[in-house]
């Protein structure tokens, strides 16, 4: 962070996932610049997304990143979380470490606790990173019965099994072809050829 004597450059991120219905960034635009107006905050950019926030490929929101890569801004002020991300606490903390590991805190204007140089800031990030963990277990989890499901059903689980004449790979192995010139001709791993040349009966 920049010293106190310096205003803090700072980029204003603003979100909503369609007009109308009351939704207007200029509304969230309107009161950070006041905010930061008041603390003497430098506003140097400002990023405005008109999409759903539960995927990170909105164009603003990934430019806002390109340049919080390149430090040229201390601070991301956003009107609330869910205006910044609403992907889930996992994904949501995974952004929050992208812009502290390039230096730039974040703060929400709505929400005082979620402040990167707040007093709560630890508490809060702790509480995320438990959320975000407990998220990681339900995902393994409905992965895991999804295979089971799969597997019960019958299902083949993991890659095709490669299909070749297995005939003709013995006979040419009898040839004299190496291990790497069978697996390159029959499309397999070397490991799976060995695997296959050392089951050949004995002469």
């Amino acid at each position: 962070m920049p010293s106190k004597n310096l205003p803090t450059a700072v980029a204003i991120y603003t979100r909503v996932s369609t007009r109308g219905n009351g939704q207007d960034t200029e509304n969230q635009r309107r009161e950070l610049r006041k905010y930061c107006l008041k603390r003497d905050w430098k506003i140097v950019t400002e990023y405005t997304d008109e999409a759903s926030g539960s995927t990170s490929q909105r164009e603003e929101f990934v430019r806002l990143f390109e340049d919080a890569s390149k430090k040229q801004f201390d601070l991301v002020l956003f009107w609330a979380l869910d205006r910044f991300s609403r992907e889930g606490a996992l994904e949501t903390l995974k952004h929050l470490e992208r812009l502290t590991s390039h230096g730039v805190a974040w703060k929400s204007y709505t929400e005082e606790y979620l402040d990167s140089a707040g007093i709560f800031k630890d508490a809060i990030i702790s509480i995320m990173a438990t959320l975000a963990k407990q998220e990681r277990v339900k995902i393994s989890e409905r992965t895991k019965a999804g295979l089971a499901t799969a597997k019960a059903r019958g299902k083949r689980l993991g890659r095709p099994p490669k299909i070749f004449d297995r005939g003709r790979l013995i006979r040419r192995r009898q040839a004299g072809a190496s291990l790497s010139e069978l697996a390159a001709e029959f499309g397999i791993s070397r490991t799976h050829v060995a695997r296959l040349v050392k089951a050949m009966p004995k002469p």
